[in-house]
């Protein structure tokens, strides 16, 4: 018994278009009639929540009306999302399809922890053939921060009886973002670098492991 997490952007997908960040600058426009943009927001490892806010500060909004604002931007951004999303299958970061696959045909649980928004989570899987391999997910609405997110999967995967309390859990991703909240875990991680981050930083954050990407990582280890 084991449970293996997955973030999306960086780790699964990589290079996967401006749809994203157009879906949250035309749902701020849509939602407040705000014209934004993501200057100076480092957007790498952040929730979708924390940069429509982000976005939001930046263009004058008060915090008040982005608290007010919020239930109506999400909605707004996955929406257009999944109206826009194109083709992914060719995004597939190197090693990520097979990885996932091994993991299905020998029926390891495989979910995500990812700051994208449900539908548009999913809506990335769905395009990138991804989808099938994965059972559940934790996404950006879900939690205020990774760490959060991260707690929320193990405790669906308990409930659901997939893993028990002794079963090795690992966290792959590629921001240190996500070895955050897999040390505020206590679970392992693996940091892949196929994302914005460079192996030498990462490593400086201490994963439990760290690769060029996902075809050097021997899925045997993840079963602990």
């Amino acid at each position: 018994m084991a449970l293996v997490l997955f973030d999306i952007d960086g780790t699964l997908l990589r290079r996967a278009g401006p749809h994203h960040r157009q879906a949250l600058v035309d749902a701020v426009r849509k939602t407040t009639g705000l014209e934004t943009n993501f200057d100076n927001v480092p957007v790498a490892g952040m929730l979708d929540r924390d940069i429509l806010t982000a976005i939001l500060r930046n263009a004058g909004a008060t915090a008040a009306a982005i608290r007010r604002d919020m239930p109506e931007l999400v909605e707004q951004a996955q929406r257009l999302y999944a109206r826009s999303c194109p083709d992914l299958r060719t995004k597939v970061c190197p090693g990520a399809r097979m990885l996932l696959y091994k993991l299905w045909r020998r029926g390891v649980p495989s979910g995500l922890v990812t700051g994208n928004l449900t539908r548009i989570g999913w809506k990335k899987m769905e395009r990138a053939g991804l989808k099938r391999y994965l059972r559940f997910g934790a996404f950006a609405e879900l939690a205020r921060d990774r760490a959060g997110l991260v707690e929320i999967a193990i405790r669906h995967a308990r409930r659901e009886r997939w893993i028990d309390r002794g079963s090795p859990i690992t966290l792959i991703g590629d921001h240190p973002n996500d070895i955050r909240a897999a040390k505020a875990n206590g679970i392992r991680v693996v940091s892949v670098a196929t994302g914005v981050i460079g192996a030498d930083e990462l490593a400086t954050h201490s994963p439990d492991i760290l690769v060029p990407d996902l075809r050097a990582l021997n899925w045997e280890v993840l079963l602990g």
